[in-house]
């Protein structure tokens, strides 16, 4: 099992007005030995968007530099899958150009949101984006009729693969609906356009578990190692290991992090995002309040 020290928050909400109440799921790009952090941040508005931070690490010390001050990927059109707000990206670079995958959402109706799965392209680097398309790259279906969510994408074999949050009905509760949705297999020969056979490469634990989600994979030494977040009365990071990439054992008891006993991650703990730099593992993920507290930092192994 993996044992994860914590390093503490990290990016905490309300410098910026693009992340006054929030710095939420997080995804991180390696380049040249440099950490660059992706946040979702959320505006007093309910609003969000992503901006970009270098994070410096040295072990177990860490500072973070070059905050973006205005949102670096923005909402949509009025009218489009995203106009309320663009959130959980994952990043791919392929032939000189950066791929971000991430969720657009809109606000309203009886469920309060809908939820689905977009596409921008950076020519530069990731200092900006701009949409592959205006629609989403997931679109419902009738197999899949109540949307998408965050998805982790990645090449092998020549073939892109993406493993995504599959929306799977409402329960009706009161005060609000809530969501069911698990995690899926789509398939594409361009990172565009996606084919999806239904295949559900992670399940429901038991009938008290409503949610898993955002999916974040390794491949490590032929073993697929993913981590993901779950819910039954409360959110959790969950573990899975598969030799195929298809069939995975939940293995939750070794994820090694948990809530704490108290402080800013000791009523839910989710969104993880696991790279190694340096010869170090390390672990971003949030807390309390899906963000409202901030986005924390873990180091595997004994803190230096």
């Amino acid at each position: 099992m993996t044992a994860w020290d914590k390093l503490g928050v990290i990016v905490s909400p309300g410098r910026y007005p693009w992340m006054a109440s929030h710095a939420g799921p997080s995804c991180v790009d390696v380049v040249d030995g440099r950490v660059f952090l992706y946040i979702t941040g959320r505006s007093k508005d309910n609003v969000s968007s992503i901006g970009r931070a270098e994070l410096v690490l040295d072990g177990a010390a860490w500072s973070i530099k070059d905050l973006s001050p205005t949102a670096l990927f923005d909402v949509g059109e009025l009218g489009a899958f995203d106009e309320s707000g663009v959130s959980y990206p994952w990043l791919v670079r392929r032939d000189g150009r950066l791929y971000m995958y991430y969720v657009g959402w809109v606000a309203g109706g009886r469920t309060g949101f809908q939820n689905h799965a977009g596409l921008a392209v950076s020519e530069d680097g990731g200092r900006s984006f701009r949409r592959a398309s205006r629609a989403p790259i997931l679109e419902r279906t009738d197999a899949e009729p109540f949307g998408s969510g965050s998805a982790c994408v990645f090449l092998e074999d020549g073939l892109w693969k993406m493993y995504y949050t599959a929306f799977d009905g409402w329960v009706d509760s009161r005060p609000k609906a809530k969501p069911r949705y698990n995690i899926k297999l789509a398939l594409s020969s361009d990172g565009i356009r996606w084919r999806r056979e239904g295949r559900v490469v992670v399940d429901y634990k038991n009938e008290s578990e409503t949610v898993i989600g955002k999916p974040m994979l390794l491949k490590e030494g032929g073993v697929y190692k993913l981590w993901y977040s779950c819910r039954g009365p409360a959110y959790r990071i969950g573990y899975a290991e598969s030799a195929d990439g298809l069939d995975y054992a939940r293995r939750d008891e070794a994820v090694g992090i948990g809530v704490s006993a108290e402080g800013w991650d000791s009523e839910m703990i989710e969104y993880a995002f696991v790279f190694d730099h340096r010869g170090r593992r390390y672990m971003i993920y949030n807390g309390n309040g899906f963000g409202e507290t901030g986005l924390g930092l873990a180091v595997s192994g004994a803190r230096e």
